[in-house]
């Protein structure tokens, strides 16, 4: 058992921690092994692409909590978080490896992928970070790329949103290595889900990416149990909802969750979001909606 001190950190913005980024974990426990450190991850917050590009909608698959808990998961064993500002995005590749990295993080080593950029105006590649890496005293190891696996050339945070955004969450959980999901904390809506006899545990999304509109089998986590549920995103056209919503109806549950923390993980689209006419349409479509959701989980019992 290593019981040093000493990190050498995975590099990277690890949203989604999809497999692509696993195999990089899986890389630095293995380099880290060998040189008598511990596994860690060295991520960025807020997103670089939200830096540069401030008026982008929202497109993270993970928030920052949900993410480093999954770093975590796959094997790091300290997440440090660097803030990305106008400071650290004007440092010359020497200046981040040797002050930052080395100097403020303390940080053994660091592993990255083959297409890893850093430094000011994206100077620094792999060779650099090689070669600015021993001169600042760093041990420094260039991830192998994941072959011979047939979603191995669309691991990336990039092919996750696209499936995300069409709904498709098989494809999404095969390139994520596990569901997606979303995290926060329920709020107090119009209440007209428990009129209608399915009550529901809001969630706003915020920078999290949306996912198409319509409803959703998913898995609520609560206190750490899953609890099998249906979930709408959308505008709820048919009560003329404004902001976009993630309504999440558990099965089964009995308890108060408002102001309560909860992932949704989503396991498979329904359908699309529609307009109804009136209440009780609404409420027979939600009934059918509970069916088909519990039949898409029952399907999905070992995932």
């Amino acid at each position: 058992m290593v019981t040093s001190d000493r990190f050498i950190a995975a590099i990277g913005n690890f949203d989604g921690v999809h497999r692509g980024h696993q195999h990089l974990l899986n890389e630095t426990i293995a380099f880290a092994h060998g040189h008598d450190a511990r596994a860690a991850a060295l991520t960025f917050d807020p997103h670089p692409r939200r830096f540069f590009r401030p008026d982008d909608p929202p497109f993270l698959l993970t928030a920052p909590a949900m993410r480093n808990d999954l770093l975590r998961r796959y094997g790091a064993h300290e997440v440090f978080v660097l803030s990305f500002d106008a400071a650290l995005a004007s440092q010359t590749p020497e200046i981040f490896m040797a002050e930052t990295l080395k100097q403020k993080f303390g940080l053994a080593g660091v592993v990255a992928g083959a297409d890893f950029r850093f430094g000011k105006g994206r100077a620094g590649g792999i060779e650099a970070l090689q070669t600015i890496g021993e001169d600042a005293g760093l041990l420094v190891r260039i991830a192998e790329v994941i072959a011979d696996e047939p979603f191995a050339e669309k691991y990336s945070s990039s092919s996750a949103r696209a499936a995300i955004a069409e709904g498709d969450m098989k494809t999404a959980a095969q390139i994520l290595g596990h569901s997606w999901a979303v995290r926060g904390r329920v709020s107090e809506g119009q209440k007209l889900g428990r009129t209608l006899g399915f009550p529901t545990a809001n969630l706003v999304l915020g920078e999290v990416i949306e996912p198409r509109r319509g409803v959703y089998a998913t898995r609520a986590i609560v206190d750490g149990e899953p609890h099998g549920a249906v979930s709408n995103f959308g505008r709820r056209p048919t009560v003329g909802a404004d902001a976009p919503l993630l309504e999440t109806h558990l099965f089964d549950f009995e308890g108060d969750l408002y102001g309560r923390e909860i992932d949704v993980e989503f396991l498979g689209f329904v359908r699309d979001e529609q307009k109804f006419d009136g209440l009780d349409a609404l409420k027979a479509a939600i009934s059918s909606d509970c069916e088909r959701a519990r039949a898409i989980l029952a399907e999905n019992s070992g995932r």
